[in-house]
């Protein structure tokens, strides 16, 4: 059997039926191989590999299933790194394969920069931002190498796993099950071991895992936490939504109505129509909801599940995060605890399928906390309305005219924090970005991988800025006629630098506004030569006319003025609950007596 062939053989048999990628000379053998199989698997051929990146990053997010794209050597390997960053940071499972030249034409150690056309040395500048990167040097390796690929990289913390196959791999003959025969010899004369190249340092030391005695240790510390606290608040995390955890989270907070809030990414996690509004105060961070920073200043118990808390969750010193509450973390990476917000933090080192259950039991039933949510309840009501501009409205609407159960995807900048904002979620949506890589450039190409996962319509806000990163997948939705409704919220800026400028700056908008190097299309004008329906919208009062189509694309460009901005804001080195623009001193102050 042929390698390539076996190679698709495998997806199939692993219930892969959706692959992203482009085509390359180094992968030829592979796509005649997906080519025959087109009942049973489909490849799905973006326009920039980059697209097909963050396809396959978005399939995983929207199915659980391993996200695989491909690519041939040189360009097309490294148009690749930016989606396998994305993954990696957000914990995507995922598999990229690149083609790479003949182990003939492989300069090895000679002292030359390359010897075969588009070689490149994929694999060492992967290896910081992968679970494992192997280079497949003989057929005998490929069988191994597959299921240490998709077993790394739906192990422990997910994330990617990169192989590099050479052209002549792809081609040659193998029998499957046999793999010790297949084995060429190494010029040592030993067999050759798919051992992976810059394994990760989780999976380095076979990763930490917890037992029974963790399991113990975390209930024994709730039970304690939990009896003396008055004023508990659960933080919940993307790690949740990786650990397909969401609806177990959601039963255990209908249990007990603890005051809840989020990182950005787990926006999703408590939607309006699930009986839990007055329970669920927003997003953390730097451009958070400003009652869920309040009410993590004034809570005296944190519970952090899958949640990073990095800087801009916690702000800048971190200890001012939370100051008058003992925290409680949960996550499945020894790393992410090493950053601790105090000495005295309380970590545990597990999956959250062991520790939701746990904390499920620990919790108090009913609505055991009414006083301190009646504080979140004022604290709420208080800001509601506070930063409402424009851009939060229109975004409001369109959460309303959206389909129950569709899906959600943000691009990077200030259309994600809108979304994040103002999007009211229903019970089967989902919302996905790309979060610790902060890719421009993500949701047009993640929202086809989304479609493929769920089939079902998908609504993909942009702004300006980052639809031109990959607008040229415009033509895959408009050739295969995706029901992906894309939004341009279009300022004609680089909003985020811009208002960045305006803070530190003295305004001085150097490159990111219409009058000093940044320029935008007329996006309707680009979506119509697509093949795409377009129409301008300009003002809230229009939003009534926006149709989102089970059957076709769209696209609709929202205009707002180039001085609009997001906020809040925190200035860096203040506590998260002191954001721009300020809030009335007396306001403030009595919050903070609550």
């Amino acid at each position: 059997m042929k390698v390539s062939d076996y190679i698709v053989e495998y997806f199939i048999k692993n219930d892969i039926r959706d692959v992203f990628g482009y085509p390359g000379g180094m992968v030829t053998h592979f796509m005649d191989s997906l080519g025959k199989r087109r009942g049973e698997i489909a490849a799905h051929i973006t326009y920039h590999e980059q697209g097909a990146a963050f396809a396959a990053c978005g399939y995983a997010q929207a199915s659980g299933k391993v996200g695989v794209a491909f690519a041939t050597s040189g360009p097309g390997a490294t148009n690749l790194l930016t989606g396998i960053c994305n993954a990696y940071f957000d914990s995507i499972p995922t598999v990229f394969i690149t083609g790479q030249v003949n182990t003939n034409e492989a300069k090895g150690d000679l002292p030359v920069r390359q010897r075969g056309f588009q070689e490149t040395d994929i694999v060492s500048m992967a290896s910081g931002v992968t679970k494992a990167a192997m280079y497949i040097r003989d057929a005998g390796m490929v069988e191994e190498a597959l299921e240490q690929a998709f077993s790394i990289a739906v192990s422990g913390r997910k994330g990617p796993v990169l192989l590099d196959i050479p052209m002549n791999v792809f081609r040659a003959e193998i029998e499957p099950g046999s793999t010790g025969r297949n084995k060429e010899q190494a010029p040592n004369g030993e067999k050759t071991e798919a051992e992976p190249v810059n394994l990760c340092p989780e999976e380095q030391d076979g990763g930490e895992h917890p037992d029974a005695q963790s399991g113990r240790e975390f209930t024994k510390c709730l039970n304690e936490a939990l009896s003396l606290a008055k004023r508990p608040c659960l933080l919940l995390g993307n790690g949740i939504k990786a650990a397909g955890q969401i609806e177990q989270v959601r039963k255990m907070i209908l249990n007990c109505r603890i005051p809840v809030v989020s990182s950005m990414l787990a926006v999703d996690m408590i939607p309006e129509d699930i009986g839990l509004e007055g329970i669920y105060y927003g997003f953390i961070g730097a451009y958070g909801n400003r009652s869920a920073n309040f009410v993590v200043a004034k809570c005296d118990l944190l519970i952090c599940l899958g949640s990073r808390l990095d800087v801009r969750q916690v702000g800048g010193v971190r200890e001012r995060f939370a100051p008058d509450a003992e925290i409680i973390r949960v996550d499945i990476d020894a790393g992410e605890l090493a950053l601790r917000i105090r000495e005295d933090e309380r970590q545990f080192l597990m999956p959250l399928e062991q520790a939701v259950p746990l904390l499920g039991k620990a919790l108090p039933q009913g609505n055991p906390y009414e006083d301190w949510l009646a504080v979140c309840g004022t604290i709420k009501g208080k800001l509601k309305y506070i930063d409402e501009k424009e851009p939060n409205k229109v975004v409001n609407a369109i959460s309303r005219l959206t389909a129950d159960d569709c899906s959600i995807v943000a691009d990077v900048g200030q259309n994600m924090v809108w979304a994040a904002q103002s999007f009211h979620m229903k019970h089967m949506q989902r919302m996905y970005m790309s979060g610790g890589h902060g890719a421009m450039g993500y949701a047009l190409p993640a929202a086809i991988g989304i479609y493929y996962a769920t089939r079902r319509p998908v609504v993909c806000f942009c702004g300006d800025g980052g639809l031109q990163m990959n607008i040229q997948e415009l033509q895959f939705v408009s050739a295969n006629r995706l029901p992906i409704t894309v939004i341009v919220l279009n300022n004609q800026s680089l909003g985020m630098i811009r208002h960045f400028q305006e803070m530190y700056f003295a305004s001085k908008y150097y490159y990111t506004v219409s009058d000093n190097g940044y320029t935008v299309p007329d996006f309707c004008a680009v979506a119509e030569a697509y093949g795409i329906r377009s129409e301008r919208i300009e003002g809230i009062e229009q939003v009534c006319k926006m149709q989102f189509d089970e059957r076709d694309p769209r696209l609709y460009e929202v205009v707002f003025d180039d001085r609009t901005v997001v906020s809040p804001k925190l200035e860096f080195g203040k506590p998260n609950q002191d954001q721009e623009p300020l809030l009335d001193r007396a306001l403030y102050e009595y919050l903070m007596e609550l």
